[in-house]
């Protein structure tokens, strides 16, 4: 990320509209790859994980005023994107009247997909990732992956870090299970 800009400018050309598309581009630039990653995790595909970080920054962009700095720029984004991931598989799982991405078929999906460069154990991974509930999954997701500590975590979904470490330890549990029973 050689070029990032400091939040405190970025904020201030955001909210003036002379340079606001300027510094729009900018955050699309330092925050699109990040939270690309975070979509494709939970939505696992890479087309859909496109559209839904496309209609991430739509959001952001037509909400831009709505931003008041209480959290930072990033944080208000990934907010988005979870938001956005999670409505896409509920509207994904509606229109199918099935599971969304069945998990049974996840991982051969995965393999089949040419982004993928994984290899059988992370595709089963995600396939038991998959069958989590979604509140569990996304949990693990921002755990696992993103590393995000349970504070952090607490601010960003409104809930208790008791409860968060629960949905954690349950996800991990589940996870490994499955993964026991494919053996």
């Amino acid at each position: 990320m050689a070029d990032t800009m400091d939040e405190e400018k970025l904020l201030r050309m955001l909210s003036d509209p002379k340079t606001s598309r300027t510094a729009f581009a900018a955050l699309v630039n330092q925050y699109g790859q990040q939270l690309y990653w975070v979509i494709r995790r939970m939505v696992l595909d890479h087309e859909d994980a496109n559209d839904v970080l496309q209609n991430t920054f739509l959001k952001a962009w037509a909400n831009l005023g709505d931003f008041h700095g209480k959290a930072k720029l990033y944080t208000w984004l990934y907010r988005i994107a979870v938001n956005e991931s999670l409505g896409h598989l509920r509207k994904k799982k509606t229109a199918d009247n099935i599971a969304t991405d069945d998990p049974a078929d996840v991982a051969s999906t995965l393999i089949a997909d040419t982004y993928f460069d994984g290899d059988m154990t992370q595709a089963r991974l995600q396939e038991a990732i998959a069958r989590l509930p979604d509140v569990q999954r996304q949990v693990f997701v921002l755990r696992y992956f993103d590393e995000m500590k349970y504070s952090q975590m607490s601010k960003l979904l409104g809930t208790s870090e008791g409860a968060l470490k629960a949905s954690y330890h349950i996800a991990v549990r589940k996870i490994t299970d499955f993964l026991k029973d494919e053996d």
